[in-house]
Parts: structure tokens; sequence; C-alpha cells
């Protein structure tokens, strides 16, 4: 574990961030899958070392690398199970979801760009309204990553700061998946998000507190 950088009050504004906008996003996903019941849930959040970004992977992790064209400057990075994308893409195919076994083709990799290009899209009109401003991002790029290369990741995800913020969410698709999906973001954008947030959040209380005054005064 990597030394805490985040207080307690941040990593909580971090996960209702998250939990929102990527909770929001399920419904554009569940339409791509036919329709499966999609559920992503409050999320963990952890401080971590970069060269630990890989640990919950034990051989290959798919890697989605989001980046935001508007609104933010930077991106952050999906990593996903090879059985969970496999399944899926065989979802949006056609298939029933039992065809996940082997290795992560390149027509699957591209359809599962195309899938998180729509949703981290919805994710992102979400930000946009909890943000009070207008987010967007650039499509995904998709690859096979082996979790022993964790300097391939690095060199990837380049960054100064040797602490990256890991977001774990509990990921389900009707009774076929029940897995993990991570999202990592880089230090100092994870915490210019969770200050832009925070800020929004108590411009939102204050303008609260004057109509509430002002309801009074009128009485």
């Amino acid at each position: 574990m990597a030394e805490e950088v985040l207080t307690e009050e941040e990593m909580d504004a971090l996960g209702e961030l998250s939990n929102i906008s990527m909770g929001s996003s399920t419904t554009a996903l569940s339409a791509l899958l036919q329709n499966k019941k999609v559920t992503i849930e409050m999320p963990r959040i952890e401080v971590i070392n970069r060269s630990q970004a890989l640990d919950d992977y034990e051989r290959q992790c798919i890697l989605v690398h989001i980046n935001y064209s508007k609104g933010l400057e930077g991106g952050d990075i999906l990593l996903l199970k090879p059985t969970d994308v496999m399944t899926m893409t065989d979802l949006m195919m056609g298939g029933d979801g039992t065809n996940n076994q082997g290795e992560v083709s390149d027509l699957q990799l591209s359809a599962i760009s195309e899938a998180m290009n729509q949703m981290m899209g919805s994710a992102a009109t979400s930000l946009s309204v909890m943000l009070n401003r207008a987010v967007d991002i650039t499509p995904p790029e998709t690859d096979t990553i082996d979790v022993e290369s964790i300097k391939i990741f690095e060199n990837i995800f380049k960054t100064p700061d040797k602490d990256m913020v890991k977001v774990t969410f509990r990921f389900r698709v009707g009774d076929l998946i029940d897995s993990t999906m991570i999202q990592l973001y880089r230090l100092n954008f994870a915490q210019n998000l969770i200050d832009i947030f925070m800020a929004q959040m108590k411009k939102n209380e204050e303008d609260i507190k004057k109509a509430q005054e002002r309801e009074k005064a009128g009485n």
C-alpha cells in the first residue's frame, strides 16, 4: 500500500463521483449486451504504488485508456478481465455469452472499445451534470497487456508520480458476469477531479442556503 495522500473526505468524494457516473452508464452498456441487467456497485478507493496496478490479474488484462477532450485535462484507465471481455463481446455479436475461452481477438478488442466508448461517454455526461461543465471523451484506446509486463504498462501510463488512485467496482452482467472492474487515475488528475467536485458541491450548498434565506425573508 502506498502512503496515504488523499484524506478520507476526498476518498469519499471520489467514491461518490465514481459511483454516480459509472452507475449511470449501465443503461448504455446493457443496451449493447442484449439488454442484460448491468450493475456497477459502490467502489472501493485506494492509493497504490504504480507497480501494484496489475496485481489483481493472474496473466493478462484488457486495458482501456480513456482521454478527456473537453472539461477535464488528462484521462484514466479501465482494467477488465479477458473472460469478462469475451463474454460481453459474445453477447454483442449475438451469442449467449458463454464463448469466453482462449485469447481475446482483435475483433473482440474493437468491439469492447466501442462498448467502453458508449459506456464512458454516458459516464462523461453524468460528470457534466455533477461538475457543472461540459465533459467529453475521445474514442478509447484498447489493448491486451501481460501482467508481468508492468514496465510496458508504466510506459503506456506515463506519470512522474509513483502513486496512483485505484477505484475497484463490483461489476455484474445478468447471471453471466460477477467480477471486478478497476479504474486507475493519475494522482494529480484524481486530485483535480475531487477539487472540482467538492467546490461544486459547496457552491450548490451555498445556493440552497441563499434560496432558503430568500424564502424566509419573503415570508
